[in-house]
């Protein structure tokens, strides 16, 4: 399924996302365009994507990978609004029709990392869920992203 799944997702994307700052209390909900694109010979997956949070723009970038021998997805991340002043890494299984990643993230200084839960689901050709969860240092979870993508023609 792996690099399968990798293969599967070269090309546009266009959809909504939702984002929550609070559990529970839908804080945005806006346009979304996205791209995968392979490089280094089709090993890894580039993510390009660019909407708006609260009416201000957002892009972001992901790089993702299948490690062979480990045989987890590895993802980079970087955007503009949640991870404007890092890099965050995660790694996990795939799943069914996806993959699963966590990492960590550091919300001030002198205070415990967050957990960040990355699930990447392929409905079918032609839609994708990519849904993120924010992970309290206690270790409660609620939604905080969810890019609802259906593939385009261009």
């Amino acid at each position: 399924m792996g690099e399968e799944l990798l293969k599967s997702l070269i090309g546009s994307w266009e959809g909504r996302c939702r984002t929550w700052f609070e559990p529970g209390k839908l804080a945005d909900e806006s346009t979304v365009k996205g791209t995968f694109r392979p490089f280094l010979n089709g090993k890894f997956v580039r993510h390009e994507y660019e909407g708006t949070i609260q009416g201000r723009p957002r892009r972001g970038e992901e790089t993702i990978a299948l490690n062979t021998v480990t045989k987890k997805f590895e993802v980079s991340w970087i955007d503009d609004f949640h991870m404007s002043y890092a890099i965050m890494f995660s790694n996990g299984p795939a799943t069914e029709r996806g993959f699963m990643v966590t990492g960590r993230y550091d919300a001030a200084p002198d205070s415990p990392p967050w957990g960040w839960k990355t699930v990447l689901e392929l409905i079918d050709d032609d839609h994708l869920t990519i849904t993120a969860f924010n992970i309290s240092p206690d270790g409660h979870e609620a939604r905080a992203v969810e890019t609802v993508y259906r593939r385009t023609k261009g």
